[in-house]
């Protein structure tokens, strides 16, 4: 468990274990107290959408991949549509590019280059004739230049058929493919983000467990990161407790400690699986020897077989070694 988790969970449990610990000035001493818990996992909601279906109640016992709850996935389907719509054009265009020109298409540009030939040829006769009856002064110099303009428009048009022509027959670059290639990786990631995007729309149960809450009801609209389902997971519980100060140098990882539950006369034999470095209330730095007696140092304790039935929140009580 992150310490960040076991923070948030320290925070929930010292509400509950307050009025245990007031208890224990009274002569509990030798005793961790706390209460019996179960690792909660907490499903959140990945969009802000509205809640359509909630398929399983409260406290049911689900398995992994239990359908927990259904969120409107209207827009977000529209979204993957458009996703796939842009991945099928870009495998298009990488599909053309790579199959180069179609005979229809080279038969057309090779037509324009003779069309190009024929009035090229037509300008440069005109210019010739046209440069005879010049030196007659039968046409005019401003004719001649004209026809010697049209002349060069005739040859850059021949000049520009050539080429296309030439483009056609070769094919497309290398590094226009590559750039089409990066086109399709592009669209397929969206794609797979769009659909992941859709299916954490409906929120599955991660573990076998009990449902113990749905914190939102049908027809609301929920918030982007917020808990729509917790579970209660894990096969057997185990005791969270707070560890006073004067015994903490005594209790470690590993170690068996007697828990008491309420309503169980035997004790539980438990195995420390973590307890907290740091105390849960003022740092001991700031205290004087009296005051730091009082520090609390929470930890968890693995609880045997025997307690699988055991619900969640009951006090439970750890005899200090």
């Amino acid at each position: 468990m992150v310490p960040q988790m076991k923070t948030f969970l320290a925070a929930l449990t010292l509400s509950a274990a307050i009025p245990l610990l007031d208890s224990c000035k009274g002569g509990d001493d030798g005793l961790a107290l706390g209460i019996v818990e179960r690792e909660r996992v907490t499903h959140i909601a990945t969009m802000s959408e509205i809640i359509t279906e909630l398929p399983v109640e409260e406290g049911s016992e689900v398995e992994r991949g239990d359908v927990l709850v259904r969120l409107d996935d209207t827009i977000q389907r529209s979204n993957l549509s458009l996703a796939e719509a842009e991945l099928s054009s870009a495998r298009a265009n990488l599909d053309k590019l790579q199959a180069g020109p179609r005979e229809e298409e080279i038969a057309i540009a090779e037509a324009r280059v003779k069309g190009a030939k024929a009035a090229l040829a037509d300008a440069v006769a005109t210019v010739k004739r046209n440069t005879v009856l010049a030196a007659r002064d039968a046409v005019s110099q401003a004719r001649l230049d004209t026809d010697l303009a049209r002349q060069d428009a005739a040859q850059a048009e021949l000049d520009s058929a050539r080429e296309y022509l030439r483009e056609l027959k070769n094919g497309a670059r290398p590094e226009d493919i590559r750039i089409a290639e990066t086109a399709v990786a592009a669209a397929q990631a969206k794609v797979q983000v769009e659909r992941r995007r859709l299916d954490d729309l409906v929120v599955t149960a991660s573990r076998d467990g009990v449902l113990d809450a749905l914190p939102w009801n049908l027809g609301e609209r929920v918030s982007a990161g917020s808990p729509v389902a917790i579970l209660l997971a894990g096969e057997r519980p185990f005791a969270r407790v707070y560890v006073p100060e004067p015994y903490r140098v005594k209790v470690h990882e590993g170690i068996t400690l007697q828990v008491r539950v309420d309503g169980i006369d035997e004790p539980l034999q438990g195995t420390v699986r973590w307890i907290s470095a740091e105390p849960a209330f003022t740092p001991y730095y700031a205290l004087n020897q009296t005051d730091r007696a009082r520090l609390m140092y929470l930890a968890e304790i693995d609880l045997p077989d025997a307690a699988a039935t055991l619900p969640s929140g009951v006090p439970a009580q750890a005899v200090m070694p």
